[in-house]
């Protein structure tokens, strides 16, 4: 579908500035506090594809590209939509209001998110135990100082044992977590829809998509600052082993098999176990899901990355925000799906062409206080796969040190 040039206007091409030079097709465009036509063409896709008038005009002055009588019967019916049109027209990126804090499901998207939110009614207790959890240092540090004081291996094991079971709770929560975000995915790449249109229609899955991971980041946060979680569990492995080999019975032991111990141990020593539990999801599933796009994951990604960047740092979306707490939740998700897009993506989010501003993402993270914003810079940092590759520019890496 392509746009008559007399639908397309612009406001005030710059009244007594003689510098400003615009043009449609060959012929000047004389600056004027008149409605101009600016010669604007869009693809088939709504991309903006050519402007005949200069960008840096229509940004000094603010100017604001109106798609009259062509775009109304495509836009109807697409809900709660708010197209920022003078904004990253270099991305062809699609930019929407998606309301994290009061989107509830259509009844089209009821199963997903039923299912779904079965899963994230238990997120904050996991959380509120993971950030009580203590361990069991002591304890431990007693019994290996007195190996031959069984008082003390008594008293350490069973200091043990209840904490390996609540480990084992965060590990099978984070199993249901991926089911979940594989459902989600599911709903929001599939034909014939685009992930673009998902996301405006679907407003609630996608409101569940972030609430999964800014979950996700808010666990790894708390996991990285407590050590004990990994030392607690290593102590519970060698006891097991010692007590098997003099046949001990040991206490527990039908909780946490041998097997499923294995799973744990290689879930605990990621630095960030549910990031890495969900980037494996996520790659897992574009490659069982061979005959859906692999653009159809990713600029579900990257759609929900530029949303979340232009509600924080655009003052007229972010007052919409009636919770100070979205804030910091948009944040994380937008570092959320940037990390997912790096692990699935063939050249990652900061290649050239990667459909992520991840300049522009950056600088938003740069702008909060530090102390809020550490720990996700650091996930930038140390847990995406593609930061360090050649094609990453030296602007990203400054940025990022």
């Amino acid at each position: 579908m392509r746009f008559s040039n007399d639908k397309c206007k612009v406001w005030s091409l710059g009244p007594g500035k003689p510098w400003d030079q615009c043009r449609l097709g060959d012929g000047g465009v004389q600056s004027s506090p008149e409605e101009k036509d600016v010669g604007t063409l869009v693809d088939e896709k709504l991309h903006i594809v050519r402007t005949s008038c200069c960008i840096s005009t229509l940004k000094e002055e603010s100017s604001l590209l109106k798609l009259q009588e062509d775009t109304t019967n495509w836009f109807a019916g697409m809900g709660n939509l708010i197209k920022v049109l003078t904004r990253d027209i270099d991305h062809n990126a699609a930019h929407f209001f998606l309301d994290f804090e009061n989107a509830q499901p259509t009844e089209s998207e009821k199963e997903i998110y039923n299912q779904v939110n079965v899963v994230l009614k238990d997120a904050e207790g996991i959380l509120e135990d993971l950030q009580s959890y203590r361990g069991a240092g002591h304890e431990i540090r007693e019994a290996i100082q007195h190996p031959n004081d069984e008082k003390l291996q008594e008293k350490a094991w069973s200091a043990v044992v209840p904490l390996v079971g609540k480990l084992k709770k965060f590990y099978e929560f984070s199993q249901r977590l991926e089911a979940g975000l594989r459902g989600l995915l599911g709903a929001l790449t599939s034909t014939p829809y685009s992930p673009t249109q998902h996301l405006e229609r679907e407003q609630a899955l996608a409101k569940q998509f972030a609430e999964i991971l800014h979950f996700t980041l808010r666990f790894d946060e708390l996991k990285m600052t407590n050590p004990a979680i990994q030392n607690d569990f290593s102590y519970y492995r060698r006891t097991l082993s010692r007590m098997r080999i003099n046949n001990v019975p040991a206490e527990g032991e039908n909780e946490v098999n041998n097997e499923l111990a294995n799973r744990m141990s290689l879930f605990y020593a990621e630095a960030t176990p549910m990031l890495k539990t969900l980037s494996d999801a996520t790659t897992k599933f574009v490659s069982e899901n061979k005959n859906l796009p692999i653009e159809n994951t990713t600029d579900c990604l990257s759609t929900m990355a530029s949303v979340c960047r232009v509600m924080l740092e655009t003052p007229e979306y972010r007052s919409r925000f009636t919770n100070e707490e979205t804030v910091s939740f948009c944040l994380r998700v937008m570092v959320g799906v940037i990390i997912l897009y790096d692990h699935v993506h063939p050249v990652g989010a900061f290649a050239k062409t990667s459909k992520i501003d991840m300049k522009g993402c950056i600088k938003v993270l740069k702008d909060q206080p530090p102390n809020s914003v550490e720990g996700l810079l650091n996930a930038l940092r140390y847990t995406t796969k593609h930061l360090n590759d050649e094609t990453t520019s030296k602007q990203i890496k400054s940025m990022l040190q």
